[in-house]
């Protein structure tokens, strides 16, 4: 097995950034989904409502870039702006139609589940041939996408199981990922599908990919050998 794709969303729900190697610390990859859009309620924006989260369309048209010392915002029209600048804040509410600013985490992570998301190729592969259609491995907005021989879902034997992706990092994948309605919105380069979260609720519980903690933390990068450690 191999790191096929490295993911990181410096500002949560929005669009993100692929990366040739990143840093992976006990929270996850550096920097990953540390600054998150927030409502005059304190709700954060997502493709979901829920006690913590508030759906907010219109997130996929905004995307967020790494910065120092803090993240950028990019509009749909090419304007940037740092995630902590007032300006910045009225043009992310203008395109939201809502009152929000975007701030950084504080006492609770904005991960939904976990610190470090991963997919396989097997997994998507099954679902192609369950679709009768590629899907393209950046709906789910996992962190890592690891190259796995097959057409299965090959995740679900990691659970409890200790990987080690390079020479430093060792994650260990605690549970399977529960989807929503945002696998199947537009984003990027991927239209609008309808029924891909209807696929993986009939044929895997609605769930999709897994969630892990950090064991040792360390740089990784693309095309890293992943290994998956005696039990």
């Amino acid at each position: 097995m191999k790191l096929a794709e490295i993911r990181r969303y410096p500002i949560k729900s929005l669009l993100g950034e692929q990366l040739a190697t990143v840093e992976v610390d006990q929270r996850g990859l550096v920097g990953d989904r540390l600054w998150a859009v927030r409502d005059a309620d304190g709700k954060l924006g997502s493709g979901k409502n829920t006690r913590r989260f508030r759906r907010m369309p219109g997130l996929f048209t905004l995307r967020g870039h790494s910065g120092d010392p803090v993240p950028v915002v990019e509009l749909p029209d090419g304007r940037r702006f740092p995630a902590d600048e007032l300006a910045g804040h009225e043009a992310v509410s203008e395109v939201l139609a809502r009152r929000v600013t975007i701030e950084r985490e504080a006492e609770v992570m904005h991960h939904d589940e976990g610190p470090v998301s991963l997919i396989s190729t097997a997994a998507l592969r099954r679902l192609h041939d369950l679709l009768g259609e590629p899907v393209d491995p950046l709906r789910f907005r996992a962190n890592l996408l690891v190259d796995v021989p097959g057409s299965d879902f090959p995740e679900d034997r990691w659970l409890g199981r200790a990987i080690r992706i390079g020479s430093d990092v060792v994650l260990r994948p605690r549970r399977r990922l529960t989807r929503c309605v945002m696998i199947d919105l537009a984003q990027e380069g991927a239209p609008e599908h309808g029924h891909l979260l209807r696929t993986v609720a009939e044929h895997h519980d609605l769930t999709f990919g897994v969630w892990a903690t950090v064991e040792r933390p360390g740089r990784i990068g693309l095309h890293d050998v992943v290994e998956l450690m005696p039990a």
